[in-house]
């Protein structure tokens, strides 16, 4: 049983591969300790006090669900999705490809639990017979449910919103506009200017594209108080029409000088109106990442440091985004959950006759899971809450 399993998932494995380079969109990696967790669960199942304390005996999956919604029905830890997908190996080959309309039904005959897959009339799915010739496939990939909601984090994924020390400053910046409009919207158009010796010029065919950034807030690390970055706020995007450049100019008396004449460009995305001093970035090409969520190796701690927009909000909720003191040179990755504790109150035992000092234990407040990371500081989608979640809150491993 297990030897065919393993075929069917390298066999799986080679059909994905030809349909991987054409459908980027969903190409989800699983990693080898992903696969390997599954395989040993396929090879027992689950023990039943790992089960969700009200997991379902079945559920149909529907439009709307989400990976991590369902992990949440039938287990405690939701990160634990591999054990999930390895609870039924042969039915889920993929787990990131689960259609609405397929039955997952709970089997805990043996002791153990043991995810299966029927139709949403109950019955088990007729086995498929795979010939292993080559042909071209076409699945409805874009009906697969998602690992989580992305509209919540879809913005972030091409925003490189978290900078170096100078980097803004170093940046084109927009330095004068049409008829001297004080604010620029779409379809608007404004003249840049690059840094000294670095004039932004349209000889650099794959740069064209711009972002346009404003107020790079400083990101310290509440613990120890090291600069970990600056926060820009994303107010647009742009379109080089023209670099820049100079001309000859005859003043008065005959005399020849020579005047620069900035870049040109329009104004094709805003997200707030623009202004004279805002700077732009070239806009990154995009990038596709894997969120499949997973608890980090080892003990990992860090503190939130950010909450965005937190120039009118003071407090984070459910399915807002955070900033956390932790990056790609302390091992964190796309798809890490992490706990959210709530510091203890302190307080004063006033049933002490000497009055003394307590501080309340921490409590866990929810969870987050990292979307983005950069080398100091990652973006955190907020998965669950109890209560407010506060810049300055500790981050613990979700276990």
């Amino acid at each position: 049983m297990v030897k065919n399993t393993i075929a069917r998932v390298a066999i799986l494995a080679v059909g994905s591969s030809l349909w991987a380079s054409v459908a980027w969109a969903q190409s989800y990696p699983i990693t080898a300790a992903q696969t390997e967790t599954a395989r040993q669960v396929a090879q027992a199942g689950v023990p039943l006090n790992e089960l969700a304390p009200d997991a379902p005996d079945s559920h149909t999956v529907k439009r709307g669900d989400t990976l991590w919604g369902i992990s949440s029905l039938f287990l405690r830890s939701p990160w634990r999705w591999p054990e999930l997908w390895g609870m039924n190996m042969d039915a889920i080959k993929n787990p990131h490809l689960i259609y609405p309309g397929q039955k997952l039904v709970l089997d805990k005959s043996s002791g153990r639990a043991v995810l299966r897959t029927a139709d949403a009339q109950g019955e088990p799915p007729a086995m498929e017979t795979i010939r292993l010739s080559p042909r071209t496939r076409v699945a409805g990939l874009n009906d697969a449910i998602q690992t989580l909601d992305m509209r919540f984090i879809e913005p972030f994924l091409a925003e490189p919103l978290i900078v170096e020390a100078g980097e803004i400053a170093k940046a084109p910046r927009i330095v004068a506009t049409r008829a001297n409009q004080v604010m620029l919207t779409r379809g608007d158009r404004a003249y840049v200017r690059g840094p000294t010796n670095a004039p932004v010029l349209d000889d650099m065919p794959h740069v064209k594209n711009f972002r346009i950034f404003r107020d790079a807030t400083l990101l310290k690390d509440p613990e120890t108080g090291e600069v970990l970055g600056y926060e820009a706020q994303f107010v647009g995007k742009a379109t080089l029409a023209r670099g820049e450049s100079t001309e000859d100019i005859v003043n008065v008396g005959g005399k020849v000088s020579s005047s620069i004449v900035p870049a040109t460009i329009d104004i094709t995305v805003a997200k707030q109106e623009m202004r004279v001093g805002d700077h732009l970035l070239p806009e990154p090409d995009r990038q596709f990442f894997s969120y499949l969520p997973h608890a980090p190796v080892g003990s990992v701690s860090g503190r939130i440091v950010s909450i965005y927009g937190s120039d009118v909000v003071a407090n984070a909720a459910q399915n807002q985004i955070v900033v956390i003191s932790r990056g790609q040179r302390d091992g964190i990755e796309s798809g890490h959950v992490m706990a959210i504790l709530q510091d203890g109150q302190r307080l004063i035992d006033k049933t002490d006759p000497t009055r003394a000092p307590m501080k309340l234990p921490d409590e866990r407040n929810g969870l987050l899971m990292v979307f983005k990371t950069f080398e100091k500081l990652s973006y955190a989608l907020i998965l669950s809450v109890k209560d407010a979640v506060r810049v300055g809150d500790r981050l613990a491993p979700p276990r």
